[in-house]
C-alpha cells in the first residue's frame, strides 16, 4: 500500500527537533541524537527514530534536562510564532532555574580588567601612550 503525502505516520526525530526550532541546524540535532542527549522512553535515540503525536522527548543540555510532548509532527522548519502548535513544554521550573542560574554565573564570572580592554580603557591607554 502506498501512502499519500497527507498521511502523518511520523517524522525523523532529528528533522522534527530542527523543524520546531529546538536546534539551529538539522546537523546539530543529528549530532545531539548520536551523542545520546535525546531520550525517549528512558533510551537514547538514533537520529532516524520516528516521532509520533503524544511522544515525550527528553533533551539533555547541561545542566538541565528539558522535556517536551509532541503535539503534532512536522518536517519543515516552522516560524517561531507557530512552534507552540507542535510541542508542549513539560520542563519543570526547577530545571529551568538550573539553566538560568548557569547563564547568570557564566555572565558574572568575568573579573574586571581581565581580557581585552574596554573602549573607554583603550582611549585612556592611547592618550597615555601619545597615540591620541
Amino acid at each position: 500500500m502506498v501512502k499519500s503525502e497527507g498521511e502523518n505516520d511520523g517524522v525523523r526525530i532529528d528533522k522534527w527537533l530542527w523543524a520546531v526550532r529546538l536546534f539551529k541546524t538539522r546537523s546539530l540535532a543529528t549530532e545531539a541524537c548520536r551523542a545520546g542527549r535525546v531520550i525517549m522512553d528512558d533510551v537514547p535515540v538514533k537520529p532516524s527514530r520516528s516521532v509520533k503525536e503524544g511522544d515525550t522527548i527528553n533533551l539533555r543540555r547541561q545542566p538541565s534536562v528539558y522535556t517536551y510532548r509532541v503535539l503534532q509532527t512536522v518536517g519543515k522548519r516552522q516560524p517561531a510564532s507557530l512552534v507552540a502548535n507542535y510541542l508542549e513544554d513539560l520542563t519543570t521550573e526547577e530545571e529551568k532555574e538550573k539553566a538560568r542560574h548557569r547563564n547568570l554565573v557564566m555572565f558574572v564570572r568575568r573579573d574586571r580588567g581581565a581580557g581585552r580592554p574596554t573602549k573607554k580603557e583603550r582611549r585612556i591607554l592611547d592618550r597615555l601612550s601619545g597615540k591620541d
